[in-house]
């Protein structure tokens, strides 16, 4: 865990105008004044990211809210009460101070406060909101170590904050409340189920979209340079017997009947949050052994495993060479 006087140092970097990798629960943010468009637009330069892909703004108090969004709903502000901070996102209508590069011209803007000692004081100190998509080139595997970011942006930020793996490991939930009814835009950390206990049903699938509404929107994200394939090694293992072929495996596997240069294994007893939290770095450790596919295998459903399969899928999406 980082110690107080390099936290300072971030804190000035970023009211400077430049731009800190930090911790969050969920997993490394790339961060940046809000309110600075220069600053920000270093970010997408950093990641590669495109313009047209919003931000999400991190704050560390509640009064933060009045400079970024024109009001909150009475369903939002449950959730807000309720699981801030934590790993859920708000979207909400932007105050006209927010720079449309933050939300991508979007009339919304995307809020939450992380649960993190390192990332609140880092706010707290900056005084001002955070813009951070996470510290990772864009649509690559998001990292939940410092270590990661080192090893995929090098020196091309200012600052790194190593605040110790992330407890999630997957990135937020995204609940839009820009419509009439309450709509979930990206599965994460927050299971579903446990909103809908807060505020009742939330609507799934928007549809209509002719630009991403929040981050992690597009069919293809969260991806290894190794192909994955989820499930369907279960049909013809034969198909594989001459690849090297790595497992994800959700449990420790019963029977191995196909020879894989490597497992592993998300949780050994079958654990969502176990697995959530460390299905990113067993991602990136099968995606380093130079593997020619990556087979992993499908989670339920439910609470987190929602957003668990979410991110394999897009992550499984081929959409041209890398």
């Amino acid at each position: 865990m980082q110690g107080l006087s390099l936290i300072h140092r971030a804190a000035e970097i970023i009211r400077q105008g430049g731009v800190v990798a930090f911790p969050t629960e969920t997993v490394y943010g790339l961060g940046a004044d809000a309110f600075n468009p220069l600053a920000v637009a270093r970010i997408f330069e950093i990641k590669d990211r495109p313009y047209f892909d919003p931000l999400i703004v991190h704050i560390s108090d509640f009064e933060e809210m009045a400079e970024l969004a024109v009001g909150i709903p009475p369903d939002a502000e449950k959730l807000i009460q309720r699981c801030w901070p934590g790993p859920l996102t708000i979207v909400l209508l932007k105050k006209e101070a927010v720079p449309d590069l933050v939300t991508a011209g979007l009339p919304t803007v995307a809020i939450r406060m992380p649960k993190h000692p390192v990332a609140l004081q880092l706010i707290r100190e900056a005084g001002c909101p955070v813009a951070a998509p996470s510290a990772n080139p864009f649509g690559y595997v998001s990292p939940t170590t410092a270590d990661h970011v080192r090893e995929q942006l090098e020196d091309r930020g200012d600052l790194i904050l190593d605040g110790g793996p992330c407890e999630v490991g997957l990135e937020s939930t995204i609940i839009s409340f820009s419509k009439e009814k309450p709509r979930l835009l990206r599965p994460g950390g927050l299971p579903l189920e446990e909103i809908e206990t807060i505020i009742g049903k939330v609507e799934t699938n928007p549809v209509g979209e002719t630009a991403p509404s929040s981050p992690g929107r597009l069919p293809r994200h969260y991806a290894p340079r190794t192909p994955i394939l989820i499930d369907r090694w279960k049909g013809d293992l034969e198909a594989y017997r001459d690849k090297r072929v790595g497992l994800l495996a959700f449990r420790e596997p019963r029977v191995v009947s196909l020879p894989f240069d490597h497992v592993e294994v998300l949780s050994p007893g079958g654990d969502l949050r176990e697995a959530a939290s460390n299905l990113f770095a067993a991602i990136r450790r099968l995606d380093a052994l130079d593997l020619e596919m990556i087979l992993a295998e499908a989670v339920p459903e439910a609470g987190l495993g929602r957003a668990i399969m979410d991110r394999l899928r897009r992550a499984s999406k081929r959409t041209g060479s890398r």
